[in-house]
């Protein structure tokens, strides 16, 4: 299964990429639908909200008044801190019953508004990232969903802004243009590097870099940070370190479904102990199947971005 998150600024187009997607085949799960499900009528989040927000924010019948309510904690952090504790823990718990429901073939596409302000690059494979410029989200939600523009521009202000999603980004899906042009970007990407790559992990094979469709670059400092700390994960108490050997990698912005066909190296040390099938299994699953050959090597299955993880015993 290829695990991919896909976020945005409020009001960039998340829910027309997550479309495009779900038409082209992949098993979509929508936190902010869940975020519903979990204040629906009736359940102990709607119930926890009257008794820590108050009679005003849920009507006689169990309904949330969700405009009300979203106002309210765009505007005040720790208002929003306290119905983050209420809503997060039975969303995750939603979350985890939807991605063990998907079949083992799926790309499997979490659209999460808070993936960066998370921190939760790191347990996808990848991560797609929508963008439109703040003012002309800010005027999407004026014009489309009845916002003040004071609103507005709280509710853009109170997410992570464009510098954080650049880092977490593994794609930068650009929504300025045309919507065409952004489904295009859709098209590209899903042909040329999401059903390649979830086959390359089921199917434990490298990918070959290709310049097919799209451009190649080289690796960036954030490119090489991000997939560090998938190793990382992956690996957990497997690993005494990972490290990057990569040499000199590029600062500048990947573009639009970039390919990489120079390989970030990565060195991962284990304990001596520490047996061999137990990391091919958990990098394998990662996307770094292990490559043919004499040397303990990984290889990502990954076609847009190369990488060599060299896997070491201590001593």
């Amino acid at each position: 299964m290829l695990r991919v998150g896909l976020t945005g600024g409020i009001a960039a187009g998340k829910s027309t990429v997550a479309s495009r997607l779900a038409q082209l085949g992949a098993v979509v799960v929508d936190a902010d639908a869940l975020s519903h499900d979990v204040l629906a009528p009736g359940t102990s989040g709607a119930r926890l909200v009257r008794s820590t927000f108050g009679e005003s924010f849920v009507d006689a019948e169990g309904v949330v008044d969700r405009a009300a309510l979203g106002t309210l904690v765009f505007s005040d952090y720790e208002a929003r801190r306290r119905l983050e504790s209420i809503t997060h823990p039975q969303i995750q718990e939603l979350t985890a019953a939807r991605f063990a429901d998907a079949p083992a073939d799926s790309i499997l596409v979490h659209e999460i508004p808070l993936l960066v302000e998370l921190d939760l690059a790191d347990r996808y494979h990848l991560v797609l990232i929508v963008h439109a410029p703040e003012a002309e989200r800010v005027a999407r939600l004026v014009t489309g969903r009845g916002m003040t523009e004071v609103d507005a521009w709280a509710r853009v202000h109170a997410q992570a802004d464009d510098t954080a999603r650049r880092a977490a980004a593994d794609v930068w899906l650009d929504n300025t243009a045309a919507p065409d042009a952004l489904i295009g970007q859709v098209d590209t990407l899903w042909h040329g590097r999401l059903v390649p790559f979830e086959a390359g992990i089921r199917g434990r094979e490298p990918a070959v870099p290709t310049h097919d469709s799209v451009t190649a670059n080289e690796p960036t400092t954030a490119t090489v940070r991000r997939l560090t700390a998938r190793v990382r994960r992956a690996l957990g108490d497997l690993a005494a370190g990972v490290t990057s050997t990569s040499r000199g990698p590029s600062s500048a912005s990947s573009p639009v479904a970039t390919l990489s066909i120079t390989p970030i190296e990565l060195a991962v040390v284990v304990a001596t102990t520490t047996h061999e099938g137990q990391v091919d299994d958990a990098l394998g699953d990662a996307g770094f199947p292990r490559a043919t050959g004499p040397e303990w090597v990984h290889r990502s299955a990954d076609p847009g971005c190369a990488v060599d993880i060299a896997v070491r015993r201590q001593g």
